[in-house]
């Protein structure tokens, strides 16, 4: 039996048989071997090596207090706006390296797309979970800072699991939108990074959506979920005010990126050696 065969006879099982899942759980080992290759590659032959980590958020953190906290002075109450920003970064970071490199993962291992079969999903997919290294390395500055600046933690810090949760899934779910498309449109890569410029500073990150005047909030977390998400981690973690109609705005929307990027990219599966 050809690959060719096998590949054909792989498409046929549709997103509601449970066969596809079984298929990536049996190729984990794969799974897991790609994250470690990424992990790898990541910090290889680097002067600074694995301090990149942590420099990354600290130096955007450091620009974001100047340009943010002293410059413009946005409004953070009594939390201190390190502590404000960082919230933020933290999760915007995790979900800005997610769709970059899941966006790009399809085209860079092509070869061995042609070659064998796997499941094709466990390549984006295993981008998410090299994420977390960073998420976690953010999260733990963002704890010492909050120590540093004396900022109390929050009760709310008991919904944090559902909190991350959304956010692996906008992060998955847009990467793996991404790359599908990109197999079929290659110009999808060349705007990835300009939507990562410019939804850092159309994302709540550095400042609050309290900002947005009231007529266009309802649009504004229709057309970016991750903000909602943002705004409950940041409720999660220092407290204060969570609007729940706009949150739940953001689930529905996160929920139908995540649901629709399986069902595209499992529709792709079937022609996605052909076309590469």
């Amino acid at each position: 039996m050809t690959v060719k065969t096998i590949i054909n006879n792989s498409s046929k099982i549709t997103f509601l048989n449970i066969n596809w899942l079984r298929d990536i759980i049996y190729y984990k080992d794969l799974f897991y071997t790609l994250a470690w290759r990424e992990f790898r590659v990541r910090y290889a032959q680097t002067f600074l090596g694995f301090a990149w980590a942590f420099l990354q958020p600290l130096a955007t953190l450091f620009i974001f207090f100047f340009v943010f906290g002293k410059a413009i002075k946005v409004d953070t109450g009594t939390i201190p706006y390190p502590v404000f920003a960082l919230i933020g970064l933290t999760a915007w970071s995790y979900f800005s390296f997610v769709i970059s490199t899941a966006g790009r993962s399809i085209i860079t291992e092509s070869a061995m797309i042609k070659k064998i079969y796997f499941p094709r999903l466990v390549i984006p997919l295993s981008k998410a979970l090299v994420g977390l290294i960073d998420f976690i390395i953010s999260f733990l500055l963002l704890i010492l800072s909050m120590i540093y600046f004396q900022t109390p933690l929050s009760i709310n810090v008991l919904w944090l699991p559902v909190f991350l949760i959304l956010i692996i899934l906008i992060s998955v779910g847009v990467g793996i939108w991404i790359s599908a498309l990109s197999i079929r449109f290659r110009d999808v890569q060349h705007i990835i990074p300009f939507y990562i410029q410019i939804g850092l500073y159309a994302t709540p990150v550095a400042y609050s959506s309290s900002l947005i005047p009231i007529k266009y909030q309802f649009i504004y977390h229709i057309l970016n979920p991750l903000a909602g998400v943002i705004e409950g981690f940041r409720w999660c973690m220092i407290g204060g005010e969570l609007r729940l109609t706009y949150f739940l705005y953001s689930i529905i929307i996160i929920c139908i990126i995540f649901i629709s990027s399986l069902f595209y990219f499992r529709k792709v599966e079937r022609v996605m050696a052909d076309i590469l």
